[in-house]
């Protein structure tokens, strides 16, 4: 570790005078003045009810009310003389100033009596300077979602995780302010309930000098805290998928019910005269999916099965029952209908998870605050595998549970500066294999995945790797804040990251003298790494009537703690070498221009750095080669001869945009952003030729893209009254061209005998035009309906047939279309209030696409049974059946029916 590195930040942190990372609060400004002269009135006390916060106005009557927690709220100003003016209905956001003038009348009310007025949510965020929504927990709970990336996918510009065209793992996801990311794979390591979400902000633009390791956007999410009075809430559903296509879906006109239940219980902790408050929230979730297979083989199953040309003997097992002396599939038929039909049906993609989330909250004094946070997640699931369709038990089975534990201490110094202290700690672990003992008998030869030949299901085998890695992550950050003046809010930050990554992943060898093959061979595989990244930023927020500026500049540093090859030309023999660590600078400004007080013009410029998922820098720790491109039992979550690479770049996004936000009347307003990205240094693989005729691919920094595209969002505000209706519509224009859309492309290019081109196309996720609706209509305390209505241009692919032939992703995807309904009525009895609620996804029952085949474009059909027409596949199954893709679709109609009790 350079000792500059740590000099420029002792320096960064000794000249600002502020600092704050990652917010989780917002402020409350505003003016107070004499409503008949419009004098200036210093001294008005100005409170938030239900909290200690508030602020008395200045010589200018000027106030700020900093520190102020995502919520709606009442907002009081009190003087001697004057009318108490109560604002109620005011909202509050993550990072943004909700501004309150305070037009005071001389006292004529009799003592103890004020005016109240009822705020109005502003349409147009005039300090907003780049892209970003803020969600409540008020609007999340009534629009048909089941989990936050639900809520993050209806935004603009974000496409199934992708924001703005760049890669899923480009999006830093936060709790509470804290980075919650896997470093080894990327995505965010834990599920927030929808329910214990006090505000989630999703930034699909530029995004400030205090979010590092983020190209594409950040997704922050702040959980609720425990109240003055104690309150709670249970919930439960069941579910079950309702839909005729049975034809693709086995066993779906069958009722196998998914079960939930949650929980939710806050308030002062007794006897600490409400400065102790509690939140604790929980969840289970049990369902089996919309995809099954059929049980008629196990593993342990050993059939023969050859050409119906050559009349040899056909040997069938099935569940160790052995069935003999056919000659051909014809005389056969009859018994295999026969054990298909009889046969069980079994869930490919169950889950089963748990979750929970503990938060104590402990005002020490009006100037200290702290706040305890403890996190538990524990997942099973499957993802299903076509092969194993008749064979369901031979399939992956896969674990992930975690914890996350986090302290967060604010100091007050004055009513405009605070300090905050994070820390952090997180376990994530990922178990998959079949058997979690290596050694139990149950595991059989691998051969027996060769009993069965293509386009047939297996009758027999299993999977044999096993794969198991863990992710500890410390985090620990200073933050402090300070509101300068009226106009400047000046921020710095410092925050150290420490990773402690485990992997190992072995094969199961039945068939030899070892169970669990030597470290030295390239089936067992294992590594341990302790990165480290150190960052600081500065940023000034400046807020003027005419003009707002965020600027920025932020400084990373990287130590991969890894090794690379000296000589790549012979990679086993190679002596390796430490890897220096990487830094980097980033500039970040966004302005917004008010040009009336309805409408404001934005414009942000920013770079934005990301070390790429941490596994690609470790990947094949022992650098070892097998002399074939494939073979039976291929590892579950890496390749063979792919070499990871400790000296990887920071990835590299230069993004701007300008956009203005307009209200039109008193309830629409309307949202118009332009944007571009440029994107360098992503991920790729270069691959090397050997001496021997062998080849490998290890990965570098290679493949480069570019986006650029519209958003349009119009929104109407639910207005008041029986029939109050609400709503937005999103629409996204863009155009994501890159050289590659998988780090692997060249690698895999090489395995298929293909030429790589250094030219354009479309990505994967390239999603030319989308349309995403809400419609809200009803009562929220009563009763209320929402639709949620999606339509869009399909993904692209690459055609094996017709004129776009084999031109990279030259096809497009069928359209996809969806509709999600939710409704509720509420009941009060017995001092509880009731709601009964239904969600329906997929109203419709709509077939969308998300797979196909490559030489018709479309998930029904395949030409594969019509050019191999005169051949049986060497297994139980007819060619057509195996071309049945259930996978290949989103999921079918899906109704869910529950109940709330509120306390």
């Amino acid at each position: 570790m350079k000792k500059w590195c740590f000099h420029i930040m002792l320096v960064l942190i000794l000249v600002l005078p502020a600092i704050v990372n990652s917010g989780t609060t917002g402020k409350i400004v505003g003016k107070v003045v004499d409503s008949e002269s419009g004098d200036v009135l210093p001294g008005v006390n100005v409170v938030v009810e239900g909290t200690t916060l508030g602020a008395a106005s200045d010589l200018n009557g000027q106030f700020i009310i900093m520190r102020v927690p995502p919520g709606i709220y009442s907002v009081r100003a009190m003087m001697m003389g004057y009318q108490n003016l109560k604002y109620e209905n005011v909202k509050v956001s993550i990072d943004l100033t909700t501004k309150l003038d305070f037009p005071l009348q001389a006292t004529v009310l009799e003592a103890g009596e004020e005016v109240t007025i009822v705020a109005t949510r502003p349409l147009v965020q005039m300090d907003l300077t780049s892209t970003s929504s803020t969600i409540g927990s008020e609007t999340i709970s009534v629009l048909p979602v089941e989990s936050f990336s639900d809520v993050v996918n209806l935004q603009a510009g974000v496409v199934d995780g992708h924001f703005r065209g760049g890669r899923s793992n480009e999006v830093m996801y936060m709790i509470d302010g804290i980075p919650v990311n896997d470093a080894y794979s990327g995505s965010y390591a834990f599920q927030v309930e929808n329910s214990a979400i006090a505000e989630l902000e999703v930034i699909t633009g530029t995004f400030n000098a205090e979010y590092g390791q983020a190209m594409s956007g950040v997704v922050n999410i702040v959980t609720k805290e425990g109240g003055d009075r104690f309150s709670g809430q249970i919930s439960t559903y069941i579910g079950d998928y309702l839909s005729s296509h049975k034809d693709i879906f086995w066993n779906i006109d069958k009722f196998n019910p998914t079960c939930n239940f949650e929980a939710s219980l806050d308030g002062p902790v007794p006897f600490t005269n409400n400065k102790l408050n509690f939140y604790l929230s929980g969840r289970w979730l049990k369902r089996d999916g919309y995809i099954y297979g059929k049980d008629v083989f196990v593993p342990s199953d050993h059939s023969t099965f050859n050409s119906a040309g050559n009349l040899e003997e056909l040997i069938l097992m099935s569940h160790g029952k052995v069935y003999a002396g056919y000659q051909t599939f014809d005389a056969l038929d009859e018994q295999i209908n026969t054990l298909i039909d009889n046969a069980d049906a079994i869930p490919m993609e169950p889950e089963e998870r748990m979750s929970g989330l503990a938060k104590l909250t402990w005002k020490l004094s009006n100037a200290d605050k702290v706040s305890y946070e403890f996190m538990l997640n524990d997942r099973f699931y499957q993802d299903y595998a076509h092969e194993f369709r008749y064979n369901p038990t031979g399939n992956y089975k896969r674990f992930t549970d975690g914890y996350n534990n986090s302290l967060i201490w604010t100091h007050v110094f004055g009513e405009r500066t605070f300090s905050t202290f994070k820390f952090n700690k997180f376990l994530t672990k990922y178990n998959q294999y079949v058997h979690d003992d290596p050694y139990d008998p149950r595991y059989v030869s691998k051969y027996r995945l060769q009993d069965s030949g293509a386009n047939a299901f297996l009758s027999g085998g299993m999977q044999m790797w096993h794969f198991r890695r863990s992710t500890d992550t410390s985090h620990g950050e200073f933050d402090l804040t300070s509101q300068i003046t009226n106009s400047h809010q000046a921020k710095v930050g410092v925050e150290f990251r420490k990773h402690d990554l485990w992997m190992h992943e072995y094969e199961i060898v039945t068939d030899g003298a070892r169970r669990i093959s030597p470290d030295s061979t390239f089936n067992n595989n294992q590594y341990t790494h302790r990165p480290t990244e150190l960052s600081a930023y500065i940023q000034d927020k400046m807020e003027f009537d005419f003009l707002i500026v965020n600027a920025g500049l932020r400084f990373d540093y990287f130590d991969s703690d890894g090794q690379i090859l000296v000589d790549y030309s012979d990679p086993e023999n190679s002596p390796t070498e430490e890897v220096a660590a990487t830094t980097q600078i980033s500039p970040r400004l966004g302005l917004a221009y008010p040009i009336t007080d309805k409408g404001v013009i934005h414009v942000s410029y920013g770079h934005f750095f990301q070390t790429p998922p941490l596994d690609y820098l470790y990947l094949n720790p022992e650098f070892e080669l097998y002399p074939l491109q494939s073979t039976i039992t291929p590892p579950p979550q890496t390749a063979l001869n792919l070499l990871g690479n400790a000296a990887l770049k920071p990835q590299i996004t230069v993004m701007y945009e300008i956009g203005l936000q307009q209200q039109l009347s008193r309830d629409f307003a309307l949202d118009i952003t332009t944007f571009r990205k440029d994107i360098r240094n992503l991920l790729g693989t270069e691959v090397h030729r050997l001496t021997t005729g062998n080849y490998y691919a290890r990965y570098i920094n290679r493949d480069y893209a570019n986006v650029k595209g519209v958003t349009l969002s119009l929104e109407k505000r639910q207005t008041q009254g029986i029939s109050g209706i609400g709503g937005s519509v999103d629409y996204t224009y863009m155009v994501a061209r890159g050289n590659a859309s998988d780090p692997n492309d060249a690698f895999l290019n090489a395995q298929a005998e293909r030429e790589t081109l250094k030219k354009m196309a479309p990505l994967d996720w390239d999603r030319t035009h989308q349309l995403n609706a809400t419609l809200t209509f009803g009562i929220p305390e009563n009763y209320a309906m929402s639709l949620i209505g999606r339509v869009a241009t399909g993904f692209p692919y690459t055609a094996v047939y017709g004129a776009e032939a084999y031109v990279e992703n030259g096809g497009r995807k069928p359209m996809i279309y969806r509709f999600d309904l939710y409704c509720y009525k509420s009941l009060k009895f017995a001092g509880l209030k009731y709601t009964l609620f239904a969600r329906v996804y997929n109203l419709l029952d709509r077939l969308n696409e998300r797979e196909v085949f490559p030489e018709t474009g479309r998930a029904g059909y395949s030409l594969t049974p019509f050019w191999q027409s005169y051949l049986h596949p060497l297994g139980i199954n007819d060619l057509e059946d195996y071309f049945v893709r259930p996978d290949y679709y989103d999921a079918p109609r899906e109704i869910q029916l529950g109940i709330t009790v509120d306390f």
